[in-house]
């Protein structure tokens, strides 16, 4: 059993519920935040939980949350490059410093979120960054885990509510609920095709941590997490549009061609508006690929079985 875990990025969409779930197994959770107003917020106040104010990129912070945890889960990540939030930056050099201050304090237990998808060869800079991430933790002398989860969802997601603004026509588009669709060419023909996913609801990837963290068969492990259920876009978007408790129009989900969206927000990248559009060229070309995998060995060696997205999403769906 965990007595002290380090927690990054523990404010942020999965932190607050991994901070939870380690509280409710009756952890000291250390919790390095940027803001703590925002933590206060979000995760509360109680007599087992301690705030780590500070910048994950200052080394004497990372040295700070983890002094005197036994266990260390990193969960800081970026979807998108802004302003100085660089890929580089928060996906290696971040997990350098925790894998070298979990190693300086002798912390015995390591856990690193990653994505589903991330290999060095990936069309995206996200996806190469994250895998370039694992590689430090693989390379170190920690105890680590590796977490790879899909899309994950929830009512505090930042894509779950830009999906319910989008079926609420209120939030650009407006007129229609976007993902990104990609070519394929079948029997002489060029088709478009809806891209599949396995949405994972949040709670089911905190209590993936929380379970590596307990059982030894986990070390050195990397575990895909996804939900229990498949559907494409068009599924996805019309369920979370379905579940809303507002009256409005029924907008459709519409593919974009994705490397057609990719080439705009390249150019205008170049152009120096990339940050007009709501996505980013990496966005693109990951939003039309299939994001699904096999949950047989996450179920076998950490006894995980999550819900599927429909069902996990009426448990919420009136809070968005």
């Amino acid at each position: 059993m965990v007595k002290t875990a380090a927690v990054t990025g523990a404010s942020g969409f999965v932190g607050r519920y991994v901070v939870r779930a380690l509280l409710e197994r009756g952890a000291q959770v250390r919790a390095l935040v940027r803001s703590r107003s925002t933590a206060d917020e979000v995760l509360g106040r109680h007599e087992r939980l301690e705030l780590v104010v500070g910048d994950i990129l200052d080394r004497s912070r990372c040295d700070d949350v983890v002094a005197g945890a036994d266990a260390c889960v990193h969960l800081v990540g970026i979807i998108r490059e802004q302003g100085g939030q660089k890929f580089e930056r928060i996906h290696v050099e971040a997990t350098r410093h925790m894998v070298r201050a979990c190693e300086a304090a002798k912390v015995h237990r390591y856990v690193q979120m990653s994505a589903l998808g991330a290999s060095p060869l990936g069309k995206a800079p996200y996806q190469r960054t994250k895998f370039a991430g694992e590689q430090v933790v693989r390379n170190s002398s920690l105890a680590w885990t590796i977490m790879r989860p899909g899309l994950i969802h929830g009512a505090e997601g930042a894509f779950t509510r830009l999906a319910a603004k989008w079926a609420r026509g209120a939030a650009p588009p407006h007129f229609f609920m976007p993902y990104f669709a990609r070519a394929e060419r079948a029997g002489g023909r060029r088709q478009r095709v809806v891209p599949t996913v396995q949405p994972i609801y949040v709670g089911d990837v905190a209590e993936a941590i929380c379970s590596a963290l307990e059982r030894e068969e986990s070390i050195g492990e990397v575990y895909p997490l996804v939900g229990a259920e498949r559907v494409d876009w068009r599924e996805l978007l019309a369920s979370i549009r379905d579940s809303l408790h507002t009256r409005g129009p029924r907008l459709t989900a519409i593919g974009l061609p994705g490397e057609v969206a990719a080439m705009k927000a390249r150019v205008a990248g170049m152009m120096g508006v990339g940050g007009l559009l709501p996505f980013d060229e990496g966005m693109a070309l990951m939003g039309q690929e299939d994001s699904t995998a096999s949950m047989t060995k996450a179920r076998l060696q950490l006894g995980l079985s999550p819900g599927g997205f429909r069902q996990t999403l009426s448990t919420y769906a009136g809070a968005l």
